[in-house]
């Protein structure tokens, strides 16, 4: 593997991991709205790995 290829991988990871984190604070803002109290980072984080990150990592392998 190349140098270039190296960062490259590493900017796509990074943008991945970016788009993940803001989904995860949206629905920590959702859940929080609907529960009418800050639900916080990790029960955020844990409800939308059980309940939603399987069909957004796909939704997002669709988009490349």
């Amino acid at each position: 593997m190349s140098q270039n290829n190296s960062s490259a991988d590493s900017v796509s990871l990074y943008d991945e991991f970016l788009a993940e984190r803001e989904e995860i604070l949206r629905h920590k803002w959702l859940q929080s709205e609907k529960q009418g109290r800050d639900v916080g980072f990790d029960t955020a984080l844990v409800d939308w790995v059980k309940h939603h990150r399987e069909t957004w990592k796909k939704e997002q392998q669709s988009k490349r």
